[in-house]
């Protein structure tokens, strides 16, 4: 074993993050990033320093032919941590092309669920709500809609089943696969950048149809365009949102850094955020469509998915804050 991956599992073994071993040698991320990529090595004195971190011998840092430590210290003696799941370089490429695939069919499934009202909303506002039209083809349309994008949730979770191992086990990494995670994380962050700012931005301005078309004063207009509109920019902005939010995720996942750090795995985060949003939109379903149903309201109920979509943002930053602690 190399220098490069002895700093890797140790540093991984003592629960230590490439930030928090950084600030305890006095160096940048970056340099730790380098070490354990093999692309530089740490001089003497960091060495040395590395040792009493670890309680390892230097001569274990430094001769490649030594794969046991003749001293560890980085668990306690009274307490056997879970063993640790191997990823090799194929296993960790084969799942980041598949959560590329699972964060599309995911964000697709989120926006058919908002713009599920859509067909409703224009057959309503185009009928003035007299016709038969929202009832005979908009609710199918609109049930239709549900149920392709929860189709998708479900077909993307059973594609993915094989890769939990990810967010509830603790991982070491076979040797190269740090570095090209990295790599290709450090590739994608500027449209990460991007693809979150102009999801942010279209979020933002998704009410000016609704309100420049509300100057007609012509209610069917508004209903029929202005809505439809305002619920397009809501759902692009919102798959573009999602889509670079499970990508960037995926990266952290094979480092486990930020929300996916070893200590905090124990806490099933994504199995409690997925049962909290689940029931949250299913009862957001049944209420709308109840209260539609009853009142034959179509053309002013769509209200609550915009209300729905910015508590649903709320619950997944109270959930994420939760996690953190």
């Amino acid at each position: 074993m190399i220098l490069a991956d002895k700093i890797i599992d140790l540093r991984k073994k003592a629960g230590m993050s490439q930030e928090e071993l950084a600030e305890q040698l006095g160096v940048s991320r970056q340099s730790v990033s380098k070490w354990e990529g093999a692309q530089s090595a740490p001089d003497l004195n960091r060495i040395l320093q590395l040792s009493k971190i670890f309680g390892v011998t230097t001569d274990y840092l430094l001769k490649d032919e030594i794969d046991i430590p003749e001293t560890e210290q980085t668990l306690p003696a009274d307490t056997d941590g879970p063993a640790l799941r191997r990823v090799t370089m194929a296993e960790a490429n084969s799942f980041l092309e598949e959560n590329r695939k699972h964060a599309l069919r995911i964000a697709a499934g989120v926006f058919l669920c908002i713009m599920c009202a859509v067909p409703v909303i224009i057959l309503s506002g185009a009928t003035n709500g007299d016709g038969p039209a929202a009832d005979i083809i908009g609710v199918p349309a609109l049930l239709l809609l549900i149920a392709a994008g929860v189709a998708l949730f479900v077909w993307s979770g059973l594609k993915m089943k094989s890769y939990s191992y990810l967010t509830n086990e603790g991982i070491d990494t076979e040797y190269g696969v740090s570095g090209m995670v990295r790599e290709k994380r450090d590739a994608y962050q500027p449209k990460h950048i991007l693809r979150l700012v102009l999801g942010i931005v279209l979020l933002i301005v998704a009410v000016l149809p609704v309100i420049f078309l509300g100057v007609t004063n012509d209610k069917t207009v508004v209903s029929v365009i202005g809505v439809p509109l305002m619920f397009a920019l809501i759902a692009s902005g919102t798959f573009l949102i999602v889509r670079t939010g499970i990508i960037s995720a995926g990266f952290n996942k094979l480092l486990e850094e930020e929300e996916y750090k070893r200590e905090k795995k124990a806490h099933d985060h994504d199995e409690f955020t997925g049962a909290v949003q689940g029931i949250f939109w299913l009862l957001v379903t049944a209420g709308f469509l109840g209260y539609s149903f009853i009142t034959g309201d179509w053309g002013r109920s769509w209200i609550v998915w915009p209300i729905a979509g910015v508590i649903s943002g709320a619950i997944a930053i109270v959930t994420s804050m939760m996690h953190r602690k």
